[in-house]
């Protein structure tokens, strides 16, 4: 089938994707358009929950597989938006719907592409493509619970909207609940030991300290805390105060290596718990084969600080895709239509460059 004919049956079948709600967990919609495709172009597909996968047609298990994956699950709108967020239409090139941006352009190019791919028996690599879904709520029933399903993966692209640059390197996230404690008592009465004054230096702390090893693609860690809460009445002095802290991990560090840190760093009044431990950092060599044919193109490389479902992958991952990650989330979210143009005949490009 010719670029330009699947690039315009993806574009349709964004349209599609748009107008069906598929809110994280709530995907059954989406992902039976994503069925469709499949159907309509005789490739079968393996569905669990609200993922789907399908191999090229000539698998060969003696040669190492490259998984496309991006996801079809979205956020839920904003209140600003002017647009219904359901309703896919173009004005001016662009193409406006939730989910547009982040990820429908980048999935219905890669579906596109590996469709291209499909039936070609000359390929060096296996393929397999994932339509995920819970990537936006870092849920159970997403890519990482259908993992244990793909063999000998070489390497993943992932499809984030990155204008179609390679994201190199991504940050991984580390959420703590931090309880520093003190005594209760009443407000009235002399108390040196008040959670919420024992708070302000570790605060200060996570303000300020530096992890020693800094990223060439991601630079340094960065700690920020995002809430504070203490205290029920003005006249009691709590007994604790707790905070949350977001940390963005470099791939120079797993997450265990920091929570270890921190917690070595930490008084004894303090307590610190992990919301979890999996979506850690990832990263691609500069001069891995996939990276050096997109360069080849004319593509740039940088580190991403935002999360993808990179996180749940243990095998080296590319980020690529259609779009700029700035209009993720926003109200009137689009796409122009001529990005997903360029997103479908740069991923065959590029992977032409090595298959």
């Amino acid at each position: 089938m010719m670029i330009q004919e699947l690039t315009d049956k993806a574009i349709t079948l964004l349209h599609k994707l748009i107008e069906t709600q598929s809110f994280s967990s709530e995907e059954e919609g989406t992902a039976q358009w994503i069925e469709n495709w499949f159907i309509q172009h005789d490739i079968p597909f393996e569905r669990e929950h609200n993922n789907l996968w399908a191999y090229n047609k000539y698998l060969d298990e003696s040669k190492p597989t490259i998984l496309l994956n991006s996801h079809h699950d979205t956020v839920k709108p904003n209140g600003n938006y002017t647009n219904d967020p359901f309703n896919a239409f173009v004005q001016d090139g662009k193409l406006y719907g939730l989910g547009s941006n982040d990820a429908g352009g980048c999935l219905v190019s890669l579906i596109a592409a590996f469709t291209y791919f499909y039936d070609r028996k000359d390929l060096k690599y296996n393929f397999v493509i994932a339509a995920s879904a819970e990537e936006e709520s870092s849920g159970p029933l997403g890519l990482k619970s259908i993992l244990k399903y793909f063999k000998n993966v070489d390497f993943a692209i992932v499809g984030e909207p990155t204008l179609m640059q390679l994201a190199i390197a991504e940050k991984g996230l580390l959420v703590l609940d931090v309880s520093v404690k003190g005594t209760a008592s009443h407000a009235a009465h002399l108390n040196d030991d008040n959670a919420i004054y024992n708070t302000i230096e570790i605060i200060q702390w996570f303000k300020d300290y530096k992890f020693k090893k800094s990223s060439e693609t991601l630079g340094d860690v960065k700690m920020t805390v995002t809430q504070v809460d203490a205290g029920n009445q003005h006249n009691v002095v709590p007994s604790h105060c707790n905070l949350v802290v977001d940390i963005r991990v470099n791939d120079k560090y797993n997450n265990e290596e920091v929570l270890e840190i921190v917690k070595q760093e930490m008084p004894n009044n303090v307590e610190v718990r992990p919301r979890s431990l999996h979506l850690g950092s990832s990263s691609i060599p500069k001069d891995h084969p996939i990276v050096k044919s997109g360069i080849t193109l004319g593509r740039t490389t940088y580190g991403s600080p935002t999360l993808s479902d990179q996180s749940v992958l243990s095998c080296p991952s590319l980020k690529l895709g259609p779009g700029d990650s700035t209009r993720s989330h926003s109200a009137d979210e689009f796409i122009y239509v001529e990005e997903i143009r360029e997103g479908v005949d740069l991923y065959i490009k590029i992977l032409e460059g090595i298959v």
